[in-house]
Parts: structure tokens; sequence; C-alpha cells
């Protein structure tokens, strides 16, 4: 008998304990063909592209999530996730890392906040919720070479509970080396880096402020698309059907190199419409100014989105970006003037059709 009742109790202690568990597998795969103008040929030419391509409209990725309710409010969680190429099957990290997005654990609790440690996206790719193109491949990080979307190792951050609308979050990445500041270890991230963000939600509006530092491999602010100072201000407005996305985006680097540009400012806004729930249109224009002959340029892009299902979608978009007589800017988030970036003073278009699907 007390076997018995020993047994329904190690059941039932197990039971218990797989409840209060769970780890999802979860992932986006996003393919299409995408056509392309003003790509350079040489230093004096530029020609047309058609290719198939990943992640134009959202990144194609792979993760898993995990939590553990331990009691007393009290969850652990983790998170590891990474980028995919599903053109070539490739990881979309740096060779060798097996989760180039997320690799954290941390502890939940709904009145205190979650603390996380490791790798995370950095805070700046906050800004996708204020981005009218949620940050697709031809959006607002096509004109700041990308600088919205690196990742981050050696993280320790912390995101409070919403209280009366407001939420903050803060994240600080230590170098991980001997130089406080920097670090050049080969294949090591630039130096040590920090950031807050802090978010107003109500129902007819959401308003969020971003400050962050990404240090270089010397501890300074050289490149003002990779190490620099960063402020943002954007504002979503919800009116039924409709919405409407207006931000800034200014980054600074005092250490550039001479003749090198040093600030950046970038605005943009844009509408858009759920016609019904399987359609939405987008339409947004996107302008940066770089001081020291980096030029300026406007890209200006529509898109829309048809809904399969709740999992599934086929996306389009039209862009265009229109240089100043020293810009280099370009379509996909490359710095001005390197990659596929136009030649100088050049425009580029292109447009593309993809199929998402999420798992």
């Amino acid at each position: 008998m007390r076997k018995t009742l020993l047994a329904a109790a190690l059941l039932g202690l197990g039971t218990s304990a797989y409840a209060q568990s769970s780890v999802t597998l979860y992932g986006r795969l996003d393919n299409g063909l995408e056509y392309q103008t003003g790509v350079p040929t040489s230093a004096n030419a530029s020609s047309s592209r058609l290719r198939v391509e990943s992640g134009d409209w959202g990144t194609s990725l792979f993760g898993f999530e995990g939590v553990e309710d331990i009691g007393g409010g009290n969850k652990v969680t983790f998170h590891l996730e990474d980028g995919l190429n599903t053109v070539t099957g490739a990881s979309g990290g740096v060779a060798g890392t097996a989760f180039s997005r997320y690799a954290d654990v941390g502890i939940a609790n709904d009145h205190y906040g979650t603390l996380l440690l490791g790798k995370q996206q950095w805070i700046s790719n906050m800004v996708w919720d204020f981005d009218p193109l949620g940050q697709s491949n031809w959006s607002s990080a096509s004109l700041v070479g990308g600088r919205n979307w690196p990742g981050s190792q050696n993280d320790v951050s912390y995101h409070t509970p919403t209280i009366g609308g407001f939420d903050a979050y803060g994240v600080y990445s230590l170098s991980g080396s001997t130089d406080f500041n920097g670090n050049t270890t080969a294949g090591a991230q630039n130096g040590r880096r920090d950031g807050l963000a802090l978010t107003y939600s109500a129902t007819l509006f959401q308003v969020r402020g971003i400050y962050d530092e990404i240090r270089s491999s010397t501890g300074g602010f050289t490149d003002v698309y990779a190490s620099s100072r960063e402020y943002f201000a954007g504002v979503n407005v919800f009116l039924g059907p409709v919405k409407v996305q207006v931000a800034y985006q200014g980054s600074h680097a005092p250490q550039a190199l001479l003749g090198a540009p040093s600030t950046t400012n970038l605005e943009w806004g844009g509408v858009t419409y759920l016609v019904n729930p399987a359609v939405s249109l987008t339409a947004a224009a996107y302008h940066v100014n770089a001081n020291n002959n980096g030029g300026s340029a406007t890209l200006y892009t529509l898109a829309g989105t048809y809904s399969f299902s709740k999992r599934t979608l086929i996306a389009l978009e039209a862009a265009t970006v229109h240089n100043s007589s020293t810009g280099a800017f370009g379509l996909n988030a490359n710095e001005p003037g390197t990659g596929d970036a136009p030649l100088q003073g050049h425009g580029q278009s292109g447009v593309f059709i993809d199929l998402q699907h999420a798992f």
C-alpha cells in the first residue's frame, strides 16, 4: 500500500514539474525573387541583377525558447536563435557560431521584471516597432549601414514590468577582454556597449526613446555606421485600420577618421492600412544626411502583404533610392559605397516578391 502511495506521489510530482516547464521550437523561412538596378560592376559602371534571395521581407531563422516555473512568481528562461540563409542553407551568422542572434538565460518575474545574461540582439533593434516596413531589407537600416541590426555578446540586460503604460529596458555589454572599453581579440565583437530604452504605450499611440553606444575594438567611437553613439525617438499612432509611424534616428562618431562622416541624421514617416485581416498596404519615405560630404539620400517604398493563414504570407515591395552628388546609399544595409551600394551620386531601384512561412 505504501509503495503504491509513494509511486502515485512521485508520479504526481513528475506531472506537476512537467506542467510547469516548456520548450518551444519555432522558426521563419523567407525566400523570394529580387530584381535590383544600379548594382556596381566596376568603379565606373553598373548593371541590373535578378536573384533568389533569403530574408528580404524578414530574416529567416529558427530557435528554441524555454521556461521553467521555479515558484514564488519566478521563472527561469532561455533563448537560442540562429539566422539562416535559406537560399544556400548556411547560417546567417559568423562562421563557427551556432546561434548568431540569441543565446541567453535569465530569470523573469511578473512584478520585478526580467534579467538576462548572454548573447542578444542589440538594443537598437527596438527601432523595429516604429519602422513602417518592420526593418525589412529595404527600410530604415538601408540608410544607416545596418547599424540597427547587430547582435551583441557578453550582455547583461534588464526589462522592467509595465507600470502605468511605461516600461524601460537597459543593457550593458562588457568587452570580454582585459581592455575595459575595447577588444582587439581576433573574431571578437567590438568593444563595450550600453543602452537604455523607455517606452510609453496607450490605446491610441506609443512613444519610444533609445540611447545606445557601440564602441570600436580600440574603445572609441570611430565609425558612424558601426561604432557610434545613437539617439532615437519614435511615435506610433493607431487609428483603427490605419497606423501612422514617424521617427528620428541620429548617430555620432566623434573619433571618425578625418574627412569621414561623423554624424548622420535619419528621419522617416509611413502609413500602413489594414484593408482586411488578410491584406495590408504600406507607403513610407526615409531621408538621411551625413556630414563631411557623406551625402544625403531619400528612399521611397511601397509594399503589400497577403496572408494565406496565420503562418504564411506573400509580400511584395518596390523601392527606390535617390542620392545627392556625394551620396552612395543603397537599398541593402551596406555602408555607403560598399558591397552592392550604388556608385556615388547614382540611384538604385528594386522590387521583390517573397513567400514567408512561420512555424
